[in-house]
């Protein structure tokens, strides 16, 4: 049987693994921490990914912590709060779309999908330094340790893993999910760094008894403003509220997700905007704060037997999302693949990078031009955007992205 090595045990990871043993086949997670977690707060399920969930059988466990929205994408005006669209979830989702829209902690969706990967099939603790070819002289290794010749393997060929514990391990197959510095897409593609956007974003949580009661409602809602925009939603079962607002990086370069800010420099971004607003953000913890780094799609992203999934692939601003959705359907299509050619892993992951770079490019295309619309200055082009609101089926217009059906897709091409 063919082994499968999946580097990181984020969403990504574990869901490849789950989608992996539905298939029948098996894929062994090496995750670099001690154990499973998610850093970050809140993460929209939108259907795309709350169908594949299901799939799993695992959609059960996460609506016990989750928040089935009622109202989505609800943009309000920043300065009075007025409501320039909204969607309709509550009635009408479910109906369109096969699911709900449910918003929820990182962490419950991570523990939700790790219902459907058995514990030996993750090994914690294990942070992978080195990939070459079984076998290779290690003298031509560069200077992270990787063999970008070696990675062109034809099937049958073996990779052997390095780790920081000096233990290796060998695999026929190696999917890298270990996120947007992700160590095996820099073994695959050459050096391109990340060009600087201007955006920071912050985000923080507020407990429910602390927030205001419009930001306590089942809803998505979105604040713009000039140079910025603000979101927030309930989580962990109404409990909590998560906040994310974006605003001009300044010189602020930091990408880590454990850098922080106060909530007086959260604060001074929005100063002059509605009260309720200001006040959800007084009521707020200590914010944590990064910067958005802007990295082009990738033309092709596999390599001989060698491939990426998720942030490590595709890496998006968030204005659409659908970040965590789309490594849920990288991990079906990309098990559908496999388990088509179990015989050809590299011409499956051939087809399994056809099949999803036109979609994943589209996104990160359409979430990196919002970022300009949401942080219109007030003016003429503002209320022509404003205007564009009206009349427009905001969820019947997002059906190419909530519809998707990766079982639909061809898998042996």
């Amino acid at each position: 049987m063919t082994e499968i090595a999946i580097i990181g045990g984020g969403i990504g990871g574990l869901a490849a693994a789950a989608f992996l043993r539905r298939a029948g086949l098996r894929g062994t997670v090496y995750e670099q921490a001690g154990r499973l977690g998610e850093v970050g707060a809140g993460v929209v399920v939108a259907p795309n990914a709350a169908r594949l969930l299901r799939s799993l059988g695992v959609l059960p466990v996460l609506e016990e912590r989750a928040v089935p929205l009622e109202v989505g994408w609800e943009f309000r005006r920043w300065r009075d709060g007025r409501v320039l669209s909204a969607e309709d979830l509550a009635t009408r989702c479910a109906r369109l779309y096969g699911e709900r829209t449910y918003a929820a902690h990182r962490a419950d969706l991570l523990e939700a999908v790790s219902r459907a990967v058995p514990a030996e099939d993750v090994r914690l603790g294990k942070r992978c330094v080195g990939l070459d070819r079984a076998g290779l002289d290690r003298a031509g290794l560069d200077r992270a340790g990787l063999d970008r010749a070696g990675l062109d393997g034809a099937d049958g060929e073996r990779h052997l893993l390095r780790f920081d514990d000096g233990e290796t391990a060998t695999a026929d197959v190696v999917i890298g999910a270990d996120g947007i510095h992700s160590m095996v897409r820099a073994a695959l593609t050459e050096p391109a760094p990340a060009t600087y956007s201007g955006l920071c974003a912050f985000r923080a949580l507020v407990p429910a008894g602390q927030a205001p009661a419009f930001a306590r409602r089942p809803a998505q809602t979105l604040w713009l403003g000039p140079d910025h925009h603000l979101v927030h939603y309930p989580i962990s079962a109404g409990r909590l509220v998560n906040l994310v607002a974006f605003a001009p990086a300044g010189g602020y370069t930091t990408e880590s997700w454990s850098a922080t800010a106060t909530v007086e420099e959260l604060l001074a971004e929005f100063d002059g905007w509605d009260g309720r607003l200001t006040g959800l953000i007084r009521a707020a913890g200590t914010p944590g704060r990064w910067a958005l780094l802007d990295r082009a799609p990738l033309t092709w992203w596999s390599r001989g037997t060698v491939t990426l999934l998720g942030d490590a692939a595709h890496p998006m601003f968030p204005f659409f999302a659908q970040g965590a959705a789309q490594a849920i359907e990288d991990a079906a299509v990309l098990a559908r693949c496999l388990a088509a050619r179990p015989a050809e892993p590299a011409a499956a992951l051939a087809r399994y990078q056809e099949l999803r770079i036109p979609r994943t490019t589209r996104l990160q295309e359409v979430s990196h031009a919002r970022a300009h619309v949401n942080h219109l200055p007030d003016g003429p082009e503002q209320r022509a955007r404003d205007a564009s609101f009206t009349g427009v089926d905001p969820l019947a217009a997002s059906a190419w992205i909530y519809a998707y059906e990766p079982e639909a897709e061809p898998a042996a091409g």
